[in-house]
């Protein structure tokens, strides 16, 4: 078993819900960054990236409209702002020997090869990860998925409720492990 942890599940079963809850428990513990969508008249806009330090940042929205842009399902994602916001939460939290919390391993996020490389800079170095990673098949979230380091456990309907004190209680084993 690795020191790595990563929630997977199908969109909006609770990853996010369950991240939230453990991060709110450890406080300076943990750095990094979550993910909550945008939502406006007629239903979902985009989605903002939120440092566990308290950046927040649009990653993608529907009126991103830039040709140069990579575009997931009708959202247009600004690599810039999540590498220069999530990107850097990420290293923060390495360099500050934190929980890295990072939520989530998507397809947007995937597009930036900076998010790929901290990432797996994360999950190789000596400090626990708390993450959650898209549940369909993906060449890169496969990739992480199978390293050694990685225990991925699935957030269901009969799985989530138990989920934040199962996590909480991973978290601070491997956070003592580490001091």
């Amino acid at each position: 078993m690795g020191k790595t942890l990563l929630l997977t599940g199908h969109p909006g079963i609770g990853k996010t819900t369950i991240i939230r809850h453990v991060v709110a428990q450890l406080g300076k513990q943990a750095g990094g960054f979550y993910t909550e969508e945008i939502v406006g008249p007629g239903g979902r806009k985009g989605f903002r990236l939120i440092t566990l330090d308290g950046r927040e940042t649009t990653i993608a929205h529907v009126d991103l409209r830039d040709p140069k842009a990579p575009r997931v399902g009708r959202y247009g994602v600004d690599l810039k702002a999540l590498e220069n916001v999530g990107v850097a939460a990420l290293q923060r939290a390495m360099r500050e020997k934190k929980l890295v919390v990072v939520d989530e391993i998507g397809a947007m996020e995937l597009y930036s090869r900076a998010f790929r490389d901290a990432v797996m800079l994360a999950i190789l170095g000596p400090t626990p990860v708390l993450g959650t990673i898209m549940s369909r098949p993906h060449p890169e979230s496969d990739a992480f998925k199978t390293l050694a380091q990685v225990t991925l456990w699935e957030v269901n309907r009969t799985t989530r409720d138990d989920l934040p004190a199962k996590v909480l209680a991973w978290v601070n084993k491997q956070i003592e492990g580490a001091s």
